[in-house]
C-alpha cells in the first residue's frame, strides 16, 4: 500500500489548474483551455505536500479569455494507507487539480470481488472501466437509439455477469439477438474468459417442434385471469364465457389442444358453445406455444440455469410471444416468496411496457412488469429492461429504476424525460449522448461507484442478430 500512495501523490498536474472546495463535498476549478478536462474526467485535488483527494468534473464553461471553469463533486480522500475514505474529504483553499491515473481510479472499487470489466473509460485512455456486480440487485435501465450498440453492449455486460457472479437470468429475446450467448468466438481476446461462459449452463429455447430446446407454456398452469387475457375475456362483459372457464379449466388445461373445442361443443350449454367459438375465431389451440405434455419454460427456469435466453420473435402468432412473457413473469412473482434471486433481461422493453398496447394480454404482461418494478427488488427479482424507445415504456417502471446505461441518444424529449428521473446523473454528462460513437455508454446508478461514459469492450460470444450486410457487386 506504500508503494500505491507515492503512486497517487505522483499523479500529473493540469498546467496551471487550480481548485477550491468551500465544503469539502463540491469544487470548482480554473484551468487552461488545452487541457484535457471533459464532464465525467476524474481528478486529482492536492499535491505532495496536502492530502490529496479525489474527485469528478461534472461541468465546465469556456470563458473569453481561453481558460475553462467548472465544478464537480469530491469523491473521496486517499488515506495514508492508499484506500479512499468518502467520509473525511475536506474543504481547502487552493490546490493543484491534476488528471487521476488508473490506481487512483481502482480506489472507487474499495473491495468489491471480481468487478466486471466493460471496457475503458473515454476520458482515461486504456484505463478498466468497471461494473458493481453486487449492484445488480437494483432494476436498471439500458437505452440507445438504432444504431447506438446498444445490443451488443448488453451482451458485453451480460457476459461479464456470466463469468464473475453466479446470478441466474432469463432473457426475453424478441430478435434472436441472444441465442449465441453459449458460443464463443474468435475475436474476444479473452480464450480463458469465452471457455468460462462454454462452461456455463445456458439454455436456449426456441419456437419449433417438441424437444428439448422447445419454447413451451403449460396452459393449465397459468392463473385463471391470465387465461381469461389470453382468451380476451372479461369477467363482467364476458361473465357467461367465464363462468364457463372457471367451471372448465381443469380440463382445458389436461386435454390435448385439439381436443378442447370438441370438449366444450359436447357441454351443450350456450356460454360452452360460444367459448368454442371464440377459442376456433382466436385459433387458439393452433398455437405452436403449448406444451401439452412437453416441458414448459417455467420448468426450466425451476432448475435455475445460469441463462436462460427465451426466443420470442419465431412465433406464427403475436400473442404467443406475450403467453411465454405473461407465463413466466407470472411464475416468477407466485414464487417470490422463495427469494431465489434472478435478473429478468427484457430485451426491445417497449413492446412488452409500452403504455400504450391494450390488449388484455399487453395488460397483463404490463401490468405485472409494473409489480414487480415496484415490489420484486425485496424478492430478488431484479429487472433489465432494454429499449431504443425510452418514451414508450411506461414512466412507472423507469422510475424504479437505479441503475441507468445510455448509448448515444438523439432525441431531446427523450433526453428530457431521462434526465428528470435519473436527477442524480450530472446535466452536463447526460448532454454529451448525442455526440457519442457506436459502443460509448454512460454508466450511472448503483452499479458503478460515479457517472462515467465509457468505451465498451469486445463480445465474447457470438452476437445472434447482428446486421445484414448490403450485398455488393464484385469489379
Amino acid at each position: 500500500m506504500e508503494d500505491q500512495t507515492m503512486a497517487v501523490g505522483d499523479s500529473p498536474t493540469l498546467d496551471r489548474s487550480k481548485a477550491v472546495s468551500l465544503d469539502g463535498r463540491r469544487f470548482q476549478f480554473t484551468a487552461p483551455i488545452e487541457s484535457a478536462v471533459e464532464p465525467g474526467t476524474f481528478v486529482t485535488l492536492g499535491s505532495d505536500s496536502e492530502r490529496i483527494q479525489l474527485g469528478q468534473v461534472e461541468n465546465i464553461e469556456f470563458s473569453i479569455g481561453g481558460t475553462l471553469s467548472g465544478g464537480g463533486r469530491i469523491l473521496g480522500a486517499i488515506s495514508e494507507s492508499g484506500t479512499l475514505e468518502a467520509r473525511k474529504t475536506m474543504p481547502f483553499a487552493l490546490a493543484e487539480m491534476g488528471n487521476a491515473e488508473a490506481n487512483m481510479i481502482e480506489l472507487l472499487y474499495g473491495n468489491t470481488a471480481a468487478p466486471l470489466v466493460i471496457g475503458s473509460y473515454v476520458s482515461g485512455g486504456d484505463i478498466p472501466a468497471r461494473l458493481l456486480p453486487n449492484r445488480f440487485n437494483r432494476h436498471t435501465f439500458w437505452c440507445g437509439q438504432s444504431g447506438s450498440g446498444k445490443t451488443y453492449a448488453l451482451g458485453v455486460v451480460l457476459e461479464q455477469i456470466l463469468i464473475h457472479s453466479a446470478l441466474p437470468m432469463v432473457i426475453l429475446d424478441p430478435n434472436a439477438d441472444f441465442v449465441r450467448l453459449s458460443e464463443p468466438n474468435s475475436h474476444g481476446g479473452q480464450a480463458g474468459a469465452a471457455s468460462v461462459i462454454a462452461d456455463r449452463d445456458i439454455q436456449i429455447l426456441r419456437p419449433g417442434p417438441n424437444g428439448p430446446d422447445s419454447l413451451r407454456v403449460r396452459f393449465r398452469d397459468m392463473s385463471l385471469q391470465s387465461k381469461a387475457a389470453v382468451l380476451r375475456l372479461h369477467p363482467l362483459t364476458d361473465h357467461a364465457e367465464y363462468n364457463e372457464l372457471i367451471h372448465l379449466e381443469q380440463t382445458v388445461g389436461i386435454v390435448s389442444p385439439e381436443l378442447i373445442v370438441p370438449t366444450l361443443r359436447a357441454r351443450e350449454s350456450k356460454a360452452a358453445q360460444t367459448l368454442a367459438a371464440r377459442i376456433e375465431n382466436l385459433r387458439v389451440t393452433e398455437w405452436q406455444v403449448w406444451a401439452a405434455g412437453a416441458k414448459a419454460v417455467t420448468d426450466v427456469l425451476e432448475e435455475r440455469p445460469d441463462a436462460t435466453v427465451l426466443d420470442l420473435g419465431g412465433f406464427a402468432y403475436p400473442d404467443e410471444s406475450l403467453v411465454v412473457a405473461l407465463a413466466v413473469l407470472d411464475d416468477l412473482w407466485e414464487k417470490r416468496e422463495q427469494r431465489r434471486p434472478i435478473l429478468i433481461v427484457i430485451d426491445e422493453a417497449h413492446n412488452l411496457c409500452s403504455a400504450e398496447q391494450n390488449s388484455p394480454l399487453n395488460v397483463a404482461v404490463r401490468e405485472r412488469i409494473i409489480q414487480i418494478a415496484a415490489e420484486g427488488r425485496k424478492f430478488g427479482l431484479w429487472l433489465l429492461l432494454s429499449t431504443q424507445r425510452p418514451s414508450r415504456v411506461h414512466p412507472s417502471i423507469i422510475s424504479q429504476c437505479d441503475n441507468l446505461a445510455l448509448m448515444k441518444m438523439s432525441s431531446p424529449h427523450d433526453l428530457e424525460e431521462l434526465a428528470t428521473i435519473f436527477g442524480f446523473v450530472p446535466a452536463a454528462m447526460f448532454a454529451r449522448s448525442p455526440g457519442f460513437r457506436q459502443g460509448e455508454a454512460l454508466f450511472a446508478g448503483g452499479f458503478v461507484p460515479a457517472p462515467t461514459i465509457v468505451t465498451m469492450g469486445a463480445r465474447l460470444t457470438h452476437e445472434g442478430g447482428a446486421d445484414v450486410g448490403v450485398p455488393m457487386r464484385q469489379p
